[in-house]
């Protein structure tokens, strides 16, 4: 399955060998990812359709997000709107001792590893609903 990156961040060697990829105008991706100032919720909804309107155009199946928590609700609903899974990086952040060659001093660093995708339930709780609302008429 082939994984576009819909996050700020490049996707990782291992995210990359599970599929992920960078869309051909990351940094308009990023550039709506990104918020400088307290957005209203028009501005949210605006960009959340605008990068699912992306990623229509990239003809993804799934996509990877990641981004402001106040994003993602409704980023997840757009991208739901087109059919498009929405998968959320899992990783597991490890403590690594890297020793400096020329210095000898050692320092921690920590490191996330990729263990996989947590995929979103917003599609499945969004065709529930239809169904559920279509019984009803």
């Amino acid at each position: 399955m082939f994984i576009l990156n819909l996050t700020q961040h490049a996707a990782s060697p291992e995210q990359v060998e599970a599929g992920a990829y960078e869309p051909q105008n990351k940094e308009l991706v990023q550039k709506l990812l990104t918020f400088e100032e307290l957005p209203t919720p028009d501005e949210v909804s605006k960009r959340a359709r605008v990068l699912a309107a992306l990623a229509r155009e990239e003809g993804v199946e799934a996509v990877m997000i990641g981004g402001a928590p106040f994003l993602m609700p409704q980023l997840e609903y757009e991208l739901a709107a087109y059919s498009i899974q929405v998968l959320y990086a899992f990783s597991r952040r490890e403590s690594v001792e890297e020793t400096d060659p020329e210095t000898g001093e050692s320092r921690k660093i920590s490191v996330f590893r990729h263990l996989g995708f947590y995929e979103a339930q917003t599609g499945q709780a969004i065709r529930n609903w239809m169904v559920h609302a279509n019984s009803m008429i």
